[in-house]
C-alpha cells in the first residue's frame, strides 16, 4: 500500500516540535508536486508531539535497541504480575527501576547531541521518566514508545498492571446456606426430603424403613458436604495467599513510589541549581565580552600612541638636525668673516 516511507516518519519525528509543522508541511508539498496524493494525505494527519514525547521518540530512534529491552522487560513484569509470582515480580521491579535511570540519562545524553534542544535544565524529564514507566503497565503506550510515534507524554497512575481476579466472596449465611442445602444426586428426578431430626432418622432406621439406595444417599450427602468444606477451606487459603502477596505489592508500591517522588525532587533541585550556574555562566560571558571589547580598543589605543610617538620622535630628530646644519652654517659664516678682517 502506498503511503509515506519509514525513513521519512522518523526524520519528521526526529525533528525539534517546533520545527515539525514546517517539515512537515513542506513532505507533504513534496508528496503532491510528485502527485502522491495517498502519501499526501497521510502525512498531512501527522501531529506534533509534545517536547516530551519527542525526546522519548528521539531515544527509539536512535536508539532502538535499548527500547526493545524496555518492552520485552515490560512484557515480562506484566506477565509476573497476572501469575502474581512475587519474587519475580520484586526481581523484574528492580530491574524495570534500573531500566528507567538509564534510559532518562541517555535521553540527556541524546538532547545535548541535538542544537536546537532546550536547555539540560529545561528538558522535562519527569515526563520522559513517567512515559517509560507507563510503557512498563500499559501495552499500548509501550507499543507506541517503540514505534517512536508517541504524540505526548504518558502518566503511571500505579504499580503496572494489576490483576482482577474473579472471586465470589462467600458469607457465613452463604456456607450455612449451602450446608443446609440438600444434595441432589445425578439422575434422580427428585430431592430426596431429609428426616425432621436425628431422632426421626434413628426412628425410621429402627422400624427397618429405610432402604438402601436411602443410605447410599445419605454417605454421598456426607461426602459431597465434606468436598464442600475442603473447597472451602481451600479458597479461604487461597484468599490468605493472595491477601499476603497483596500486601507485599502494595508495600513495593508505596516504596517505589516514595523513591519516585524523592527522585523528582532531587531532580528538580538539580534543575534549579544548573540553571543557576548557567545564569552566572550568562553574567560571566556577558562581562567577559565587555572586557574584550575594552582590551580591544585599549590595544587600538596603544598602537595609535606608538605611532604618534614614533611620529613625534622622527620630528624631533628632523628639528635637532635642522639646528645642527643652522649652526654648522653660523660657525662657517663667522669663520669667513674673521679671515676676511
Amino acid at each position: 500500500m502506498p503511503g509515506p516511507s519509514t525513513e521519512l516518519v522518523q526524520q519528521l519525528y526526529r525533528t525539534p516540535p517546533d520545527r515539525f509543522v514546517a517539515a512537515r508541511d513542506a513532505a507533504v508539498a513534496e508528496a503532491r508536486r510528485a502527485g502522491d496524493a495517498t502519501t499526501a494525505r497521510q502525512l498531512a494527519r501527522l501531529r506534533r508531539p509534545t517536547v516530551a514525547a519527542w525526546l522519548v521518540n528521539l531515544l527509539a530512534i536512535r536508539r532502538p535497541e535499548l527500547v526493545a529491552d524496555l518492552v520485552h522487560l515490560a512484557d515480562a513484569l506484566r506477565t509476573a504480575q497476572r501469575e502474581l509470582r512475587g519474587p519475580r515480580l520484586r526481581e523484574l521491579s528492580a530491574q524495570r527501576r534500573a531500566v528507567v535511570g538509564a534510559l532518562v540519562v541517555e535521553v540527556r545524553k541524546l538532547a545535548a547531541a541535538e542544537p536546537e534542544a532546550p536547555p539540560a535544565g529545561r528538558l522535562p524529564l519527569a515526563e520522559v521518566e513517567a512515559t517509560l514507566n507507563a510503557a512498563f503497565s500499559d501495552a499500548e503506550v509501550a507499543e507506541q514508545v517503540r514505534a517512536g510515534r508517541l504524540l505526548r507524554a504518558a502518566s503511571y497512575a500505579g504499580f503496572g498492571e494489576v490483576p482482577r481476579p474473579q472471586l465470589r466472596l462467600v458469607t457465613g449465611d452463604e456456607e450455612r446456606q449451602e450446608e443446609e442445602r440438600p444434595a441432589r444426586r445425578p439422575g434422580t428426578q427428585r430431592e430426596r426430603p431429609e428426616p425432621s431430626s436425628r431422632a426421626d432418622r434413628t426412628t425410621s432406621r429402627t422400624d427397618g424403613t429405610t432402604s438402601r439406595a436411602d443410605r447410599a444417599a445419605e454417605r454421598a450427602e456426607k461426602a459431597e458436604r465434606a468436598a464442600q468444606r475442603a473447597a472451602r477451606a481451600e479458597r479461604a487459603r487461597q484468599r490468605r495467599a493472595l491477601d499476603r502477596e497483596l500486601g507485599r505489592a502494595q508495600a513495593d508500591q508505596e516504596r517505589v513510589e516514595a523513591e519516585l517522588t524523592e527522585a523528582t525532587g532531587q531532580e528538580r533541585d538539580g534543575a534549579a541549581v544548573l540553571d543557576g550556574i548557567e545564569a552566572e555562566l550568562a553574567e560571566l560571558e556577558r562581562r567577559r565580552a565587555v572586557a574584550e571589547q575594552d582590551l580591544s580598543r585599549a590595544k587600538l589605543a596603544r598602537r595609535a600612541a606608538e605611532r604618534a610617538v614614533t611620529s613625534a620622535r622622527r620630528r624631533a630628530g628632523e628639528v635637532e638636525a635642522a639646528i645642527e646644519a643652522l649652526v654648522a652654517e653660523e660657525g662657517d659664516a663667522d669663520a669667513g668673516d674673521g679671515a676676511a678682517d
